[in-house]
């Protein structure tokens, strides 16, 4: 692909900041008429999970590196903001930073051996050492166990992040999230390190010659990706009042946070944000119709749902932004000549 003038550049970065205010108000103002309990809920958790899928794709979609172990760096992040608040009286509109450090920290632990590796080796690594961690928890009884812990309720309050009466806050705290994780894909973007990411994810080799520093770009990447996570984890925490090794650390959680990214459009600005708005309905509504007669039925949904995609559209759903591109004049008067 040719590259862009720095001014066309420009010109777009501009736009899509600009949409991205678009956006921003517009999710602000969307709660205000729905009264509808369900209605809420479902909005506020596909905000989460595009924050989540953001995160994801910083590593996954940028960087190239396909974690299927994420929900590993959600778990952590839930789990130090909770115990900060039970054992240290810390509350969680501040120890849900904590435990983005703490997860940060994690995926630096977990990507300086496993970055050594390549392709699905990498993608397998990610993947055992959160199963491993997973069983862990399941017998680590510091940490509740598989009993798991429940988040005290004092009264409402932002600092402790609890609401009884009304879910509307916590709207505007997944939307938070949402957008700072958006905001960190658009810096990256046009930053050195998101075309240094983008010029290792197609090509290493051709990176490396280009002076790009392949494991440290991939442990910033990966630090960024997991903090992120951790925060996103500590707000769950928090919005349910409960945690539990399978609530927040399973396999199949992992698979939820990478999804949107996925059907939305990896490496994309919008594709999270896309992804998360068609896949957590579908989520959602099919729990609530089929609840546990229709166990595993999700599974399939996906599977469906992304197979459909990458036949439709392979870029993703992002690619339906993209405005259709005129050929050259040359060859449009081929065209024609051929007609």
């Amino acid at each position: 692909m040719a590259k862009l003038p720095d001014n066309a550049i420009l010109r777009r970065r501009r736009r899509e900041l600009a949409a991205g205010g678009a956006v921003l108000l517009a999710l602000a103002v969307l709660p205000l008429p729905i009264a509808d309990v369900y209605t809420q809920n479902l909005i506020i958790m596909a905000l989460l999970f595009a924050g989540l899928a953001q995160a994801w794709n910083i590593l996954g979609g940028y960087c190239g590196q396909i974690s299927l172990g994420h929900a590993l760096y959600f778990g952590i992040g839930g789990y130090v903001s909770t115990l900060l608040f039970l054992r240290a009286g810390l509350p969680p509109s501040l120890g849900m930073f904590a435990g983005g450090l703490a997860a940060g920290a994690a995926a630096l632990l977990v990507g300086w051996p496993c970055f050594r590796l390549s392709g699905h080796y990498y993608a397998i690594a990610t993947l055992v050492v959160a199963q491993i961690a997973y069983l862990l928890a399941l017998n680590w009884d510091f940490i509740g166990g598989a009993t798991g812990l429940y988040v005290p309720f004092h009264a409402e309050s932002w600092g402790d992040l609890a609401f009884r009466t009304t879910k509307r806050p916590f709207h505007y705290i997944a939307l938070a999230f949402a957008a700072a994780a958006w905001f960190a894909g658009y810096l990256i973007e046009g930053s050195r390190w998101g075309y240094a990411w983008r010029a290792m994810r197609d090509d290493p080799v051709a990176a490396r010659s280009l002076a790009v520093r392949l494991l440290p770009s991939k442990m910033a990447a990966a630090s960024i990706s997991g903090g992120l996570a951790g925060i996103g984890g500590a707000i769950f925490a928090q919005y349910v009042g409960y945690i539990d090794p399978d609530s927040v650390m399973s396999l199949q959680l992992s698979i939820l946070i990478a999804l949107p990214a996925v059907i939305g459009g990896v490496g994309t600005l919008w594709g999270p944000l896309l992804g998360a708005a068609v896949q957590v309905p579908i989520s959602e509504v099919s729990r609530s119709w089929l609840g546990g007669a229709g166990r595993g039925s999700d599974l399939m949904i996906y599977g469906a749902l992304i197979v459909t995609v990458a036949l439709l559209r392979p870029a993703g759903l992002a690619s339906l932004l993209r405005p259709a591109r005129r050929p050259p004049p040359a060859a449009e008067a081929r065209n024609a000549n051929a007609a």
